[in-house]
């Protein structure tokens, strides 16, 4: 009986001079492209499943290259189609960065099965000497999660750069301000347009793009709420709203001391849109340009450091008030599950690791305690 033939696409299978059984069959690449795929079989049982494989591969979607490809190849296909459709734009752009200037010039002629361990160690050593060893880092951070992707889609058998340690980095020394200098720092702030953006920096440790993103419909002044749902990006050319770090929206109580802010950025506005009459673009941002355009993020930081520098106060960066805010609220005795939902974390070891600082104040005031148990127990005895 003649053998049914296979439908179009699903390949044949043939005996070849040498007794080995071949089998070809078009599959998907990972540029796009279909190429066709040739696999070998002592048997025709043992060709047939290998072919029954690369079939399953197609119809699942899984790319199956005709040979290794290379990370030239490899790295911006995972990045448009792993990176983009998951990822934040922001984690997006970091990611090409590190892909277009450091690991395709680097390692691109390489191929995924003959990438080495050596070669991983030579990039970064590379990557650290020519920008820093931060950078490095997160390139190898980029190249592992690059690598595990092909892992899973069956292109390499092991991720070699997790046999690599990614670079030692020291931890940059951060010094918040105290609470004089933070209040030291609001009076200098008052007649800023920026203001009430500022207080909520200081007093709720918001994020630079949580406060360009609020908008008037996420404040309640009368019950004293508010509520981050959205932040404020700008990516390369783009200014865009987006979710907020973890995806996920928090409310917090507003003190007394951000009411009046706000209601003065409310009146400001308002007087502002009767200003600009047909040119005001209605955005409904808290903060806003004088014609209700959004406030580019980097000018915040730009009034917040030209406010701290007239005011003599040591240098700091505005997300640097996140870490005084809840060093401060520690301080107070606030609770760490408390600080860690008002700074929006997603683990509580980031808020008490990263965020919360000692200050000397602090330090003493331990030190006195020590020194009223220590006495009393001599007394005692």
């Amino acid at each position: 009986m003649a053998r049914k033939r296979n439908p179009n696409g699903a390949g044949s299978i043939w005996q070849r001079k040498d007794g080995r059984f071949e089998a070809r069959v078009y599959v998907p690449q990972p540029d796009g492209t279909r190429k066709r795929k040739t696999v070998y079989g002592a048997t025709w049982a043992e060709c047939d499943a290998k072919r029954q494989e690369l079939i399953r591969r197609d119809r699942q979607g899984i790319p199956t290259p005709t040979r290794s490809a290379k990370l030239s190849e490899w790295l911006p296909y995972w990045l448009e189609e792993f990176v983009k459709p998951e990822r934040k734009k922001t984690t997006y752009a970091k990611y090409e960065t590190h892909i277009r200037r450091y690991l395709v010039p680097l390692l691109g002629t390489k191929r995924l099965e003959n990438l080495g361990v050596p070669d991983v160690r030579r990039m970064l050593s590379a990557v650290a000497s020519q920008a820093s060893p931060a950078t490095a880092k997160e390139s190898h951070r980029v190249l592992r999660s690059a690598l595990t992707a092909a892992c899973r889609e069956e292109l390499i058998s092991r991720n070699v750069v997790q046999l690599v340690p990614a670079p030692r980095v020291q931890p940059r020394e951060l010094t918040p301000w105290n609470l004089d200098e933070t209040l030291l720092f609001l009076e200098q702030a008052r007649g800023d347009a920026l203001y009430a953006a500022f207080v909520l920096a200081v007093a709720l440790g918001l994020r630079r793009g949580e406060i360009l993103g609020l908008r008037w419909c996420d404040i309640d002044l009368d019950r004293r709420m508010l509520t981050v749902r959205n932040q404020l990006q700008r990516v390369q050319k783009e200014l865009y709203a987006d979710t907020t770090k973890n995806r996920r929206t928090r409310t917090i109580p507003v003190p007394l001391m951000c009411i009046a802010p706000l209601r003065w950025q409310r009146l400001r506005q308002r007087e502002q849109c009767r200003e600009a009459k047909r040119a005001w673009d209605e955005t409904g941002y808290v903060f806003t340009t004088r014609t209700g355009r959004p406030v580019e993020p980097r000018n915040l930081s730009r009034s917040f450091e030209r406010i701290a520098a007239a005011a003599g106060l040591p240098r700091i960066r505005l997300h640097d008030a996140r870490h005084g805010c809840a060093t401060l609220l520690f301080a107070a005795g606030v609770r760490p599950r408390v600080v860690m939902e008002i700074l929006g974390h997603s683990q509580i070891a980031v808020t008490m690791n990263t965020y919360t600082h000692v200050s000397d104040d602090t330090r003493r005031e331990a030190m006195g305690h020590m020194d009223r148990l220590l006495k009393r127990r001599r007394h005692s005895a």
